[in-house]
Formats: structure tokens, C-alpha cells, sequence
């Protein structure tokens, strides 16, 4: 009998032996990819940079983000810098005559042959008040403000944040860039909080900032907004601009507040906001503090600021011009005259020239030229580089001290000069082109005293004076500069009998 034999049949025993064992091959096979594919990320990541070291290099860069990356960074930066932010109070007793409340205004022509009511009750006072903020500068009590905040004032108040009352005096003024220092009186041995001075060159456009003032009145409020232009002149708002824009609102009240960075440090002083519908929709303008710093220094060393004087009339060095004068690509100001006599005729300039820089600084705007040569040293010689004709001319100028500094006539100031009392007046020559044309004063007017302003309810109002005449008469006797006013005034002891020039017209005033 045969006997087939067929292979042994597997056990289920064997079966799950053979089939663990091809598991653990294919479970090292595994094992030994992943620790590959691991070592080999690990290879690349340690190739790139590490996330959080990328992070901190850029908030290094960035530092308002960095800043703000701190929940309480924003309250810190405000919290520290209210106790140094004053409310600032003024009031001024301002005299108001009946006549001028009449229907033909101020005119002495009209009101003499057709009268007006009111006239009969004689001249009267009443006592403005105004409203603005300041900065402590230092613990013993000085303040910096705007100038227009205090500009007039028979008395100034200024309340801290903790309620804390001071009278304050007047250090020193500068009208053409509407800065004021104060100085508190009364502190004693208080020692006041003040802020420190932050360096503006170090701000960057859409760093966030910090507008800290009184809006309103209302004591120690903080509005928010980024830095949205630098260096901006042409504004329209005083002779000396260089502002910092900014979207922070800057409400009425807030002028001469604080302008901060997130560390808290005073990077501007709060001026102005230009807006068309009257309130905080609009740019905000803030006076830088390098600025604020010098004007500081020279108010509290002298109580004034001297400013030199170039003597050109300047204008911006447009794009459409700079290809007129196959200049295209070139930076800085067109001289479009040049004042007889003046540091720019003497060292050669004229009309048609390009100032490139001056000193050691290029220059781009009329603005900044302006800024650079006012603050300049008097009496020696800096380098002006110009083109003339496609090339360019290094020259030496020397400037001199502008002796406009503005007089202000007030009662019993100078008895001689008592019937020019409420004028603000200043030498023709040294007012440029474009503050020129803002008041109304022909090209063809070269000499003269220009009145900057006039006081409501004085005499010289009253007689019909206005701001933007050029005084050119005196008495019958021509003058051309404030001291040549001063000499005629002084030699007279009657009514003065003066001619003006305003606008294309020219017409006599009596003075009595």
C-alpha cells in the first residue's frame, strides 16, 4: 500500500510566531526611519534661526511692539509721565471801548460822521480766561509750555495732578516757535516729578506715541495715536516749524501738554491739530523736543532767543522747477532774492541759486534752512554750498544777529512810546516771503515797521491800526526801522500823525 506524504500542516502557534516576528522586523525597520528622518530635522532645524531669538531681534527694532507686547507697557508710560503734566490757567484783563461794539466796527472814519451806539458808555473791561497744559522739566518747579498759552497773561495758575495750586512767572517767550518757560512759585524744598527729555531724532514713522494734557479743562487725559510724518514745516502755524505729525488727539487744552514715547519720555510738546471740522479729527502737531530743549536753554540763559539772519527769500525746489533748471534729482532750496547788504549778498549769493546744505547739514526744505540758519552762530563763517548753473559753489557766509526781535508796546512800558501802546511791532526787512504774504504786505514794500498785532480796545485800535500795516511815516518823517519809529515818537510830544501802507493802498492815521 502507498502512502502519500503531504508537508506537516502549521500549528496556529507557529503561524503567530512567524507573523510577531516580521512584525518586529517591520517595527524596527520603522524605528530606525524615524530616528533618521528625527535626526535628519534636526540637522535642518538647527540650520535656521531659532523662533523666538527672530522675535526678539525684531522687537529690538521695533520697540513700540516690543512695548506694547507688555500688557501694562501703555499705562506705565502714562501713569509716569500725568504727575509731571500741569493744568496751566491764565487771565488777562482785556479792555473793550463801547464804540467797538457798534455796526461800523472800528472804523474812525464812519463812526465819526454816523456814530454808533454804544459810544456813550465809554470804554469797558472784562477778564479772559484760557485754558492749557505744561510739562515739568525739572523738580523745582519749571514748566514748558506753548507760548500762546500764556502769550498776554496778567496772571498764570497752574494746578498739579494732585490738585496742588501754583502761582507761576514768566522766564522767557519765543513767539516764532510758540514755546514759554515758567518757573512755579513757592515750591520751596517740594520736590516735583518731571520728565525726561527723549531724543525725537530716534523716532520712527508709525511709532506709537502718547498725547498727555488737560482737554477741555479736564485734568490728565491720554490719548493714543502713531508718529505719521517728521520734520513738517509749511504748516502755517508759527515762523519756526519743524513738527512732529501725529493722529494722537490733540483737543483744546492740550496745547503745551506731553508728547511721549512708550518709555515714557518726552519726545515733543503738544502744539496744534489742524482739522476742518474744528475738533480731534485731524493730524496733530507737536514741536520736537531737540527743539524745545535749545529754545529752553537760551530763554532761561537770556530770557530771549537771538536768532541770525541770512537775508534771502527761499523757496522749495520742486521736482517741475529742478527740470526747468536741468537740475532733476537735486535736493534743496531755490534762493528766488537777495536782500541788499544782507550775509547772503555779501558772501555772493543771488537770485537763481540752489542752497545744497549749510554747514555741515544738507538742506531740503525752506523750513529747515530757515531753522538752521536762526539758530546758527553770529559773526562766523560757515560753508554754503550752492549750484549755480548745473555746478557747484562752496562759499563762505557770515551771519548777523537779527535785530527783529519784536517789540511789544504795553501801558507804561515807555511812556514816550505810549501812543503805539498795543502794537507788536518789528522791522520790515526781516520778515520773510512767506509770513509776507499771510499778512497781506506787497512785494514792492521794502522798509518800514511791520505791526504784527494789535490789542483789541487799544489806542492804536482804536485809531484804526491793523495787523499786516507797514508804518513808513512818521510826523511827516520817513522810517524804515524800529529804532528810526523809536527817534520820531521820542521827539514828539503831540498827537502823531502816521502813513501806512496796507495792501496796494496807502492811507494816514492819527495817533493821539
Amino acid at each position: 500500500m502507498q502512502v502519500t506524504e503531504f508537508p506537516p500542516k502549521s500549528s496556529s502557534s507557529s503561524l503567530v510566531a512567524r507573523t510577531a516576528g516580521a512584525l518586529a522586523v517591520i517595527v524596527t525597520i520603522s524605528c530606525v526611519s524615524s530616528l533618521t528622518l528625527a535626526s535628519r530635522r534636526a540637522e535642518t532645524q538647527s540650520e535656521l534661526p531659532d523662533p523666538a531669538a527672530k522675535a526678539e531681534v525684531f522687537l529690538k527694532k521695533n520697540k513700540s511692539l516690543s512695548l506694547l507686547g507688555s500688557s501694562n507697557s501703555i499705562a506705565d508710560a502714562a501713569e509716569a509721565a500725568l504727575p509731571a503734566v500741569v493744568n496751566i490757567s491764565t487771565s488777562r484783563l482785556q479792555h473793550v471801548g463801547g464804540h467797538s461794539l457798534g455796526p461800523f466796527g472800528q472804523d474812525p472814519l464812519l463812526r465819526r460822521f454816523f456814530g454808533a451806539p454804544g459810544d456813550s458808555q465809554g470804554p469797558r473791561t472784562h477778564r479772559h480766561q484760557s485754558l492749557g497744559s505744561g510739562v515739568v522739566i525739572s523738580s523745582e518747579g519749571i514748566v514748558l509750555t506753548n507760548n500762546h498759552v500764556i502769550e498776554g497773561a496778567d496772571e498764570i495758575q497752574v494746578t498739579l495732578s494732585d490738585g496742588s495750586e501754583f502761582r507761576a512767572d514768566i522766564i522767557g517767550t519765543d513767539a516764532p516757535t510758540d514755546l514759554a518757560v515758567i518757573r512755579l512759585v513757592g515750591v520751596g524744598d517740594r520736590s516735583l516729578s518731571a520728565l525726561s527729555l527723549g531724543d525725537d531724532d530716534d523716532l520712527r514713522l508709525g511709532e506709537i506715541v502718547l498725547a498727555v494734557g488737560n482737554p477741555f479743562g479736564l485734568s490728565g487725559s491720554v490719548t493714543m495715536g502713531i508718529v505719521s510724518a517728521k520734520g513738517r514745516g509749511n504748516v502755517g502755524i508759527v515762523d519756526y516749524e519743524d513738527f512732529i505729525q501725529t493722529d494722537a488727539a490733540i483737543n483744546p487744552g492740550n496745547s503745551g501738554g506731553a508728547l511721549l514715547n512708550l518709555e515714557g519720555e518726552l519726545v515733543g510738546i503738544n502744539t496744534a491739530i489742524a482739522s476742518r471740522s474744528g475738533g480731534n479729527q485731524g493730524v496733530g502737531f507737536a514741536i520736537p523736543s531737540t527743539l524745545a530743549a535749545e529754545i529752553m536753554a537760551r530763554l532761561m540763559e537770556d530770557g530771549v532767543v537771538e536768532r541770525s539772519w541770512l537775508g534771502v527769500s527761499i523757496q522749495p525746489f520742486t521736482p517741475a522747477i529742478a527740470r526747468a533748471f536741468n537740475s532733476e534729482g537735486v535736493a534743496g532750496v531755490l534762493v528766488s532774492g537777495v536782500q541788499k547788504g544782507s550775509p547772503a549778498s555779501n558772501a555772493g549769493v543771488q537770485a537763481g541759486d540752489v542752497v545744497l546744505s549749510f554747514g555741515a547739514q544738507r538742506v531740503e526744505s525752506p523750513s529747515q534752512l530757515r531753522h538752521v540758519v536762526a539758530l546758527s552762530a553770529a559773526g562766523v563763517a560757515a560753508k554754503l554750498e550752492i549750484m549755480r548753473d548745473g555746478r557747484r559753489k562752496l562759499m563762505n557766509v557770515i551771519l548777523e544777529r537779527n535785530r527783529s526781535i519784536i517789540s511789544e508796546i504795553k501801558k507804561n512800558n515807555d511812556i514816550r512810546l505810549s501812543s503805539l501802546e498795543g502794537l507788536r511791532l518789528e522791522d520790515l526787512r526781516f520778515v520773510d516771503g512767506r509770513e509776507r504774504r499771510q499778512l497781506g504786505v506787497e512785494a514792492d514794500v521794502l522798509d518800514g515797521v511791520l505791526i504784527r498785532a494789535v490789542d483789541p480796545g487799544s489806542a492804536a485800535s482804536r485809531a484804526g491800526l491793523r495787523a499786516g500795516d507797514v508804518i513808513v511815516e512818521v510826523n511827516r518823517h520817513e522810517i524804515s526801522t524800529m529804532k528810526e519809529l523809536q527817534k520820531q515818537v521820542s521827539a514828539s510830544s503831540e498827537a502823531l500823525i502816521t502813513r501806512v501802507i496796507r495792501g496796494e493802498a496807502s492811507l494816514y492815521v492819527l495817533l493821539s
